[in-house]
């Protein structure tokens, strides 16, 4: 007797409905293996290009190393570099920059989730963040997300990035950041972080210094602030220009006034180049009584026109 004939006899002996049910029971398992095959024939048809570096490839480093900028940079292989860097700022700052080989073409969503790496398997994965593609940009991600992004890799965890091929919709783009030598580097990139200056080109790149009154001394606050521009001169190669304008008020006859300027400015520029500063990186002039910003007959506006006005350009 076959098994099926076995199993509706026993049925037919307690259920009238047996054959019912045997019937009902076989089409339910016939739909569910055509949805089966119908899901992996689906995923056939829609491949998946997983971009990732292995073990053995995979490469931390600090590309950037000084006091105005940190970098933290990984390569992964025929897609194109991940990176991770802070700049010298009053607040702390971070940013995630993905480098393509080959930028998007159009506008579009990547979702970020932490994934566990294939030799580190039985963690459960979770979404981060959504991350906006647009058309030939590298996309980035905010302070928050690269942050915890970090700790993520710190984890063991492998942030990866799932988006839809722009020139074929079927197919799918997973792009992973190895854990694989990340420590190591991450140490240093935290150490890298915590020396950054408390400031940045934003915040001296236009400075009024001020003076005491009939002198070539600038003011506690001002000497401060040049010593902040002198510092950041010395790290920064790429600032190409200093401009050094040095006032004064009317306080005085007017030739003795413009050579009072000039003596500030100079000054300046002689403490710049005793720093280390290339002498053909500044200029320096002095103005006199010109153009005042403040009324000459109160002590507090002769205070505003005794100020020189250093302005920085970049390259």
């Amino acid at each position: 007797m076959s098994s099926i004939n076995y199993v509706a006899n026993t049925m037919k002996i307690y259920s009238p409905n047996a054959y019912k049910l045997l019937f009902t029971s076989s089409l339910f398992v016939s739909f569910c293996i055509a949805v089966f095959l119908s899901l992996v024939t689906t995923q056939a048809q829609a491949g998946i290009r997983q971009y990732s570096a292995s073990i053995s490839d995979s490469q931390w480093q600090l590309a950037n190393d000084s006091r105005l900028q940190c970098t933290l940079s990984h390569q992964i292989p025929h897609y194109g570099q991940a990176s991770f860097s802070a700049k010298a700022s009053r607040q702390l700052n971070m940013e995630f920059e993905l480098d393509m080989l080959l930028l998007p073409d159009n506008y579009s969503l990547a979702q970020v989730r932490s994934e566990s790496p294939n030799w580190q398997p039985g963690h459960g994965g979770r979404v981060l963040a959504d991350m906006k593609l647009y058309k030939q940009f590298n996309p980035s991600l905010p302070k928050k997300v690269a942050w915890t992004m970090l700790s993520e890799l710190e984890q063991g965890m492998s942030p990866t990035f799932y988006y839809n091929d722009w020139y074929s919709e079927q197919d799918e783009i997973s792009v992973g950041l190895s854990t694989a030598r990340f420590k190591s580097a991450y140490r240093n990139f935290v150490a890298c972080v915590g020396n950054l200056l408390n400031y940045g080109f934003d915040d001296i790149s236009y400075t009024v210094l001020n003076y005491q009154s009939n002198s070539d001394k600038f003011t506690k606050a001002s000497q401060r602030r040049i010593d902040m521009i002198r510092e950041y001169l010395s790290l920064d190669p790429n600032l190409e220009l200093v401009l050094v304008d040095a006032y004064s008020d009317s306080y005085g006859g007017r030739w003795s006034n413009l050579k009072l300027s000039e003596r500030r400015a100079d000054k300046i520029r002689d403490y710049f180049v005793k720093n280390g500063i290339d002498a053909n990186r500044i200029e320096a002039k002095g103005y006199g009584e010109k153009r005042h910003i403040a009324s000459n007959d109160t002590i507090l506006g002769r205070g505003k026109n005794r100020r020189v006005v250093i302005q920085m350009q970049k390259m």
